[in-house]
């Protein structure tokens, strides 16, 4: 006998995650990544996730909750923006910028990784202006 056979099977308790589920995950992850198609096409990057959350929001209600945490990023990304823009007369703007582009991207994929794992990420320096 080996030791393995001596070891009581214990049943998986956690439920398998439906396929709804599974659909609403992915959406939800497009949407977090679909940020970053802003540094490939000009303005995608603005519109692509809020087309997505309109689209998507009635059909996955967890969905809308993901909406939400990447619109307001924008919009705060957008404000940190123009400072940075009247910042970069002192050349320390030019910093932010890239602060601001590397944070989009950054917390673009942890938000998107999260949302396919079924977990909602708030953006860290997020002004919440939609609740």
């Amino acid at each position: 006998m080996t030791e393995n056979e001596n070891k009581p099977v214990t049943p998986n308790t956690s439920a398998p995650a439906t396929d709804s589920s599974r659909e609403a995950n992915q959406w939800a992850m497009f949407i977090h990544f679909s940020v970053l198609a802003g540094f490939i096409v000009p303005f995608a990057g603005l519109i692509l996730p809020i087309v997505l959350w309109q689209l998507k929001k009635d059909e996955f209600p967890v969905i809308d909750d993901h909406g939400k945490v990447v619109v307001n990023w924008i919009i705060s990304a957008l404000i940190y923006s123009v400072v940075c823009f009247i910042l970069t007369f002192v050349i320390i703007g030019i910093f932010g910028f890239m602060a601001l582009g590397l944070a989009t991207v950054l917390f673009a994929i942890i938000g998107g990784i999260k949302a396919n794992n079924g977990e909602l990420w708030e953006y860290p320096l997020t002004i919440k202006i939609i609740k």
